[in-house]
């Protein structure tokens, strides 16, 4: 009896490493029949340093509800930093963006670099500070001296000009502001209103760089018709969660319409 429940053991710890193993090699599907492909770029693992956790599971659970085909990507660096996030405040050692990332993607992720714009329909950057410090330098050089990660730049520019919709929440939509002069985004509000949109700057940043920008509640996008791209304020506000995923919901829907024009 020992022997039997022993090799039952085994084939089971080995099926399941062989199911597991093959799961780790695919993207991430929706239940329902493929449509759109749409590349999801991640920035981190964290609100502080990297990609907020809890905008990029809604845009991920909008997108499979929305039937679409999901692969993740980020850039193979190191972060600005890595920030305690019981504190506040910085930390060593440092991490990788990509490795990092992975934590959200349950491993199913590719280096940015290896993002061909020719095999999607649509690209969508959820938010958190990595995007405003791992993505770009925006968030340390501001809107004058901003620079963008080259590969961010490269994907963001190939989508553009294949007319390819693109999709930003939070902060991430200074990178479509810096990169796509005249075009119209939104982080929200351009006043704090009383401690309820803590960054509002970000949209006198954003007319600064020659684009505009256009006021929005958190739970509204706006969509950007001439340049195809959609943003909503998700985590620019303090507000309340369901909130937050109703906004980015209407983003990801939106992107998906377009990207079936």
């Amino acid at each position: 009896m020992a022997r039997t429940l022993s090799s039952i053991r085994k084939a089971f710890i080995s099926k399941h490493t062989s199911i597991v193993s093959s799961v780790l090699k695919c993207h991430f599907h929706s239940s329902g029949v493929m449509s759109s492909k749409v590349a999801v770029i991640l920035s981190g693992c964290g609100v502080y340093d990297g990609t907020e956790v809890h905008e990029a599971s809604a845009t991920l659970v909008h997108l499979s509800r929305g039937g679409a085909e999901v692969s993740m990507f980020a850039p193979n660096v190191e972060q600005m930093h890595v920030v305690n996030h019981t504190k506040g405040e910085p930390m060593e050692p440092n991490r990788n963006v990509l490795v990092e990332s992975a934590r959200i993607a349950r491993g199913k992720i590719d280096a940015l670099s290896n993002l061909d714009s020719s095999k999607f329909d649509a690209i969508i950057f959820p938010g958190g500070f990595g995007a405003a410090k791992n993505l770009c330098t925006f968030a340390v050089d501001g809107a004058e001296n901003m620079k963008v990660d080259t590969d961010v730049k490269r994907v963001i520019g190939d989508f553009h000009k294949e007319n390819k919709p693109i999709g930003l929440c939070c902060i991430a939509p200074v990178l479509a502001a810096k990169l796509v002069p005249g075009c119209e985004v939104t982080v929200g509000s351009d006043e704090e209103e009383g401690g309820r949109w803590p960054y509002a700057g970000t949209a006198g940043a954003i007319d600064s760089m020659g684009s505009k920008h256009i006021k929005r509640n958190v739970t509204d996008i706006h969509v950007d018709e001439k340049n195809k791209i959609v943003t909503t304020p998700a985590f620019m506000c303090e507000t309340a969660l369901h909130e937050i995923f109703d906004g980015i919901g209407k983003m990801v829907e939106n992107v998906l319409s377009l990207a079936k024009k």
